[in-house]
């Protein structure tokens, strides 16, 4: 009798230990400080980052720094990765507030509606996916698993899980406050996955206090097929979030 009910909470347990061991959804928000529509979609993208089970990075973009104001986050970088998927997701400009989840679909921020459904569908998406070892504060480890022709990528990406506030001095925002969540300081590709266990150096952060996530994802802008964080060490106490005004 013990033992049978002892077996039973056993599987009771499997479903939750599963659960807790699914990749986040990641979604990535391309915004920009100078970029009146961005407001709104601001505190959208607020809330996702208190989701459990999402992490919600905010990737400043450059290109609408010549409306007059220059994005105090944005890197070269950022509009890089979101040209790249441009041709996946089959379409012909980057825009901004745009939302790209796992990789695999897109929305403009300021449809909800149509944002929720998109995560919802990820959510439930089963897929099979290599595990993730962060190995000390240098090494990653990623374990085996089905790969795309031609590999996958595997980035390191390091965001400020503190709000940051910027106040706007020029532009079509100016005079606007802006707290934006979960920006992204930098993004770092390791190498190549190509479904074989495989370790990785980590670069030490230029920043203290910064969350890491390593992506495992298609090349190009494909598809993420897996994603995981690391909580950082105990780090000296951050400066101010408050971002000087220009």
């Amino acid at each position: 009798m013990i033992r049978a009910l002892l077996a039973s909470l056993c599987l009771l347990a499997v479903p939750a230990v599963a659960a807790a061991a699914k990749p986040p959804v990641v979604v990535e928000f391309y915004t920009a400080q100078g970029c009146a529509a961005c407001i709104e979609a601001n505190a959208f993208v607020n809330e996702l980052a208190e989701r459990p089970g999402v992490v919600a990075l905010t990737f400043a973009v450059d290109y609408w720094d010549y409306l007059g104001w220059e994005d105090t986050f944005a890197l070269p970088e950022f509009a890089e990765r979101q040209r790249a998927y441009l041709t996946p997701l089959s379409l012909r400009e980057p825009y901004t507030p745009q939302l790209v989840i796992n990789g695999a679909s897109e929305a403009s921020a300021v449809e909800p509606d149509k944002v929720e459904a998109l995560l919802e569908a990820a959510a439930h998406a089963r897929r099979p996916a290599p595990d993730i070892q962060f190995i000390g504060p240098r090494r990653v480890d990623v374990g085996s698993g089905p790969a795309p022709r031609g590999g996958a990528e595997v980035w390191l990406v390091r965001y400020d899980p503190k709000p940051r506030e910027v106040v706007v001095r020029r532009g079509e925002n100016r005079g606007q406050t802006l707290e934006q969540r979960n920006v992204v300081r930098e993004i770092v590709r390791l190498g190549r996955w190509r479904g074989r266990p495989t370790a990785y150096s980590t670069p030490e952060p230029k920043e203290d206090g910064l969350e890491t996530l390593l992506i495992v994802q298609g090349p190009e802008g494909g598809r993420i097929l897996a994603a995981k964080s690391q909580t950082p060490p105990t780090l000296k106490p951050a400066a101010s979030t408050q971002t000087a005004a220009r």
